[in-house]
């Protein structure tokens, strides 16, 4: 009996072995792959804020005048964006703005009255908002900042009845995403819900959907919008919404590009994020990127709790011809609508993926925190 015990140890121990080794072998390779950028500076400086314009192959910091804390602790997804007047920038108790043919690092600081976190272009202005609700608006070339939506709860919550977390706890509806068309209608993103108001925030609309609606984008009348159960495409102005791309319980994002649009799905079965776009405003999709889809090694990683080491697709952008796409290891640049990708040199900093933002011919890469 003792032989026989020895004997599978024999055999077992070997293999156990040349597992782990494995498993080492593929942690040091993907860790190497993340240590060929720098953390910062012995000051400890962290630069946040990366401006490249030539298509991303080489990056300027731009986060000097930015505040310190910023750069410590990162900047919020839903706390940035970039339009044909630069790039917004929300910290400390007021939005920087950046303009997109600055050639230093400049920021103008606008300050206003309160502690929303979330920010999001509008038709004429910036909108700043939280999740309870609160928004306020600066109108372009205006100095106040002016409340605005402030019958929005006592609307919702009279039109919409369902009791959730937000309601048991504010008795008040969570606040998601906002967005406004460029025809003024305005869209409030919530659990399970649109809220759809014509006239500048009057009267809200309840519009049922699937999901949380996360991000919404416009193209030639077109809406789509990314939700917790796919993405979901309007033709009626947001009155009705249907479900056009699901490969599983999340979307991460909706963009618009050339003839249409670009979206990354989740699917939950592999994993994996997957990019998908549209050239007929939204008619018909195709799957692109399949060669940015991350190795098995990587997955093994991401299995075994070191999600850092994976190389998930995390946004996509459009600088003219090109394709950005950010992956949580590495960037990629293709000029033929996604058939051929081309890795593209990382700003220099330590690497846990980029958020892209961009402005006509400037693309912004914001360091992925986590936020």
């Amino acid at each position: 009996m003792e032989n026989k015990k020895m004997k599978k140890l024999f055999v077992l121990v070997p293999a156990i072995l040349s597992v782990l080794f494995l498993l080492n072998s593929f942690v040091l390779k993907e860790k190497k792959m993340g240590d060929k950028t720098t953390k910062g500076t012995k000051s400890g400086y962290v630069p946040v804020i990366f401006r490249s314009t030539d298509g991303g192959q080489t990056w300027q910091d731009v986060s000097e005048g930015l505040p310190e804390n910023l750069q410590r602790e990162g900047v919020r997804s839903d706390g940035f964006f970039a339009n044909d007047r630069g790039l917004y920038i929300r910290a400390g108790n007021g939005v920087y703005r950046s303009e997109p043919n600055s050639t230093a690092s400049f920021w103008t600081k606008e300050i206003f009255p309160g502690n929303q976190r979330e920010i999001a272009p509008g038709r004429n202005g910036i909108f700043v908002y939280d999740f309870r609700g609160q928004f306020l608006k600066k109108i372009n070339g205006e100095r106040d900042w002016l409340p605005m939506f402030t019958n929005f709860q006592e609307q919702a919550v009279r039109l919409n009845g369902t009791v959730d977390w937000m309601y048991k706890n504010y008795k008040e509806k969570q606040v998601r995403s906002v967005f406004e068309t460029t025809g003024g209608t305005v869209f409030i993103g919530s659990n399970n819900a649109l809220y759809k108001s014509t006239n500048s925030g009057k009267t809200w609309k309840y519009v049922r959907v699937e999901g949380w609606v996360l991000k919404m984008v416009e193209s030639n009348g077109v809406l789509l919008a990314a939700s917790s159960h796919g993405i979901l495409k309007s033709t009626d102005d947001g009155e009705t919404w249907d479900r056009v791309i699901s490969e599983g319980d999340a979307s991460i994002g909706v963009e618009r590009i050339d003839g249409g649009f670009a979206a990354i799905v989740h699917n939950t079965i592999t994993q994996t994020n997957s990019i998908h776009i549209s050239i007929d405003s939204g008619k018909t999709w195709n799957v692109i990127g399949e060669q940015l889809q991350p190795s098995w090694n990587s997955l093994l990683l991401q299995k075994i709790g070191l999600p850092q080491y994976s190389s998930n697709i995390l946004s996509i952008k459009q600088m003219g011809k090109y394709l950005i796409c950010g992956r949580s290891d590495s960037m990629f640049q293709s000029s033929d609508m996604g058939k051929t990708w081309k890795q593209l040199s990382l700003p220099a900093i330590g690497n846990y993926g980029f958020n892209l933002s961009v402005s006509g011919n400037v693309i912004y890469a914001i360091p992925n925190k986590g936020c």
